[in-house]
């Protein structure tokens, strides 16, 4: 049977033109960024072979994405995506144009080398989020699952051709002809971006502004304790994952001997083996469970590690990375999926930023904390003590379970529209809603404990204080409240509720009795006449 013959198939997406154009003109676009890291990194090692300058170059394309990554989901939601992405395109070919410049004039220094790749991260730290926000506007609903899984497999496809093309260009041409490469790359890019044939959005009375959004997305984050587990298990296996990504350049030049092309083929055996590991990944999720996937790739990352500290010949480096390559998009792909499936869609954006402010950061203080301890005992000691990190903290990890994400994120719209006297400002509030329960008190304590887990829930979609009260004429009469930031933000909150959220709501709605509903009100603050 075709891939594409059901809606939903692996390739389907690619069946409709307006994706199939960006995600070729996308792969061309990640083929060009790795033939420039490539240029970069061992362009370093021509300025220093000091083992932390070489892991500043991991670093400072890193960094950026852990600062901005955030912000940069919140625009996203915010701006017109293309014209954004357009704009960001060019940011990044003015950095290559600078880069093919200072290296054909011979100017190019380490701190200019630093200083453009950290630019870049900035490119590549706005794009991000946003790149992933825009494919359910590119597919049918039933194809949003296969779409990401296609982008996947682009960037990996774009792993294996990019190091290996630019380490050939490098060793052939020179730094500049790589550079222009990656500069032409990002013309295919942004010529596909002004052809896409984008539907104008209609205007949201709802819709947020820069900070307002920025505190909802972290206000969510900070009560989701799923996202918290796959937070933590993702700082803590990027962060020592990545001492083999801020050595590799010097593994390639001072432990196996190699040149810039041999460099591009290791970094090109790693692209193949995630391509490999990507295509594995259907029956690996048969026979593992996602915390077993995980588990995995931790020890074949260690194994890996251990292998290249004992500087093996260069065939043997080759396969090990092929590994590391499956290992690598096993760990990526099974902390995405866990991220997805607990964020629903109108913070997707934002939590998937925190989720890449995590993973870069990891690898940002990976990358300089390995530096440093290569300077100070070597790079196979390094690589050796990064191995044994792994190997212990993935067993410990591997007790904290990653979340099942079965929860139904589907809005519930089950809400009725607040009673308002007159209409409303949006930007009015706080705004202080208060639900009245009439409990019997043979269940208070079982209420009580189903409504305190819906407390994360109504800080999730919005609230920014919450309590529970009871009558002290009247023990039974039992008052939920909670505040929120203005009126716009409780309305946003009516559209936000889930269809897990609903569930939580009937478990507390359970204990109440009476033949009315429970009652609920809405106060709005007041603002007296010539208060600041």
């Amino acid at each position: 049977m075709s891939a594409a013959k059901a809606s939903g198939g692996t390739f389907a997406p690619l069946a409709q033109p307006v994706f199939a154009v960006l995600w070729i003109a996308t792969v061309l676009g990640n083929t060009g960024s790795f033939m420039r890291d490539v240029a970069s990194s061992w362009l370093m090692t021509d300025l220093s072979a000091s083992p932390a300058a070489v892991a500043m170059v991991q670093a400072a394309g890193t960094l950026p994405i852990f600062l901005l990554a955030i912000p940069a989901g919140v625009l996203t939601d915010i701006l017109d995506r293309r014209k954004f992405l357009i704009a960001v395109q060019l940011l990044l070919a003015s950095v290559s144009i600078s880069l093919m410049v200072l290296s054909q004039t011979g100017m190019l220094s380490v701190s200019a080398l630093i200083g453009l790749t950290f630019l870049g991260g900035i490119g590549a730290a706005l794009m991000g989020p946003t790149w992933q926000a825009i494919v359910p506007e590119l597919v049918k609903r039933e194809d949003v699952k296969s779409a990401v899984a296609l982008n996947s497999l682009g960037i990996n496809i774009a792993r294996s051709i990019g190091p290996a093309a630019g380490g050939l260009l490098l060793a052939a041409f020179g730094a500049g002809i790589t550079y222009g490469a990656d500069v032409a790359s990002y013309a295919v890019v942004i010529a596909a971006l002004v052809w896409w044939p984008q539907a104008k959005n209609a205007n949201d009375a709802l819709q947020e502004n820069f900070f307002g959004a920025f505190r909802a997305g972290l206000r969510y984050t900070r009560s989701s304790t799923p996202l918290h587990v796959v937070l933590l298990r993702a700082a803590i296996f990027f962060a020592f994952a990545s001492a083999v990504w801020a050595l590799l350049p010097l593994v390639a030049r001072q432990l196996l001997g190699g040149d810039a092309s041999f460099y591009g083929i290791l970094l090109g055996a790693v692209g193949a083996g995630a391509i490999g590991g990507a295509l594995l990944m259907p029956k690996l999720r048969e026979r593992l469970s996602s915390d077993g996937l995980l588990l995995g790739a931790a020890l074949i990352t260690a194994a890996v590690m251990g292998v290249l500290s004992l500087a093996p010949p260069k065939i043997v480096a080759i396969i090990v990375l092929l590994f590391l390559g499956v290992a690598w998009i096993t760990a990526l792909t099974t902390l995405n999926v866990a991220a997805q499936a607990v964020l629903p869609n109108w913070v997707r954006g934002r939590g998937l930023a925190v989720y890449l402010t995590v993973f870069n950061g990891a690898m940002t203080a990976g990358s300089l904390g390995w530096g440093a301890v290569g300077e100070a005992v070597g790079i196979q000691m390094t690589l050796l003590i990064g191995a044994a990190g792994l190997l212990v903290t993935g067993f410990i990890m591997h007790r904290v379970k990653l979340p099942a994400g079965d929860a139904d994120m589907v809005p519930s719209n089950h809400w009725p529209e607040p009673l308002v006297a007159e209409p409303v400002a949006h930007d009015r509030g706080p705004v202080l809603i208060l639900i009245e329960y009439k409990v019997e008190k043979q269940h208070r304590s079982a209420f009580l404990h189903a409504i305190d887990h819906l407390s994360n829930e109504r800080r999730r979609d919005g609230a920014y204080g919450w309590g529970v009260t009871e009558d002290s004429a009247d023990p039974e009469k039992i008052v939920e409240w909670f505040m929120v930031e203005s009126w716009a933000e409780h309305l946003r909150q009516h559209k936000r509720v889930s269809n897990a959220d609903a569930d939580l709501q009937g478990k507390v709605l359970a204990h109440h009795v009476g033949p009315e509903k429970p009652v609920v009100r809405h106060f709005l603050t007041i603002n007296r006449p010539g208060a600041a």
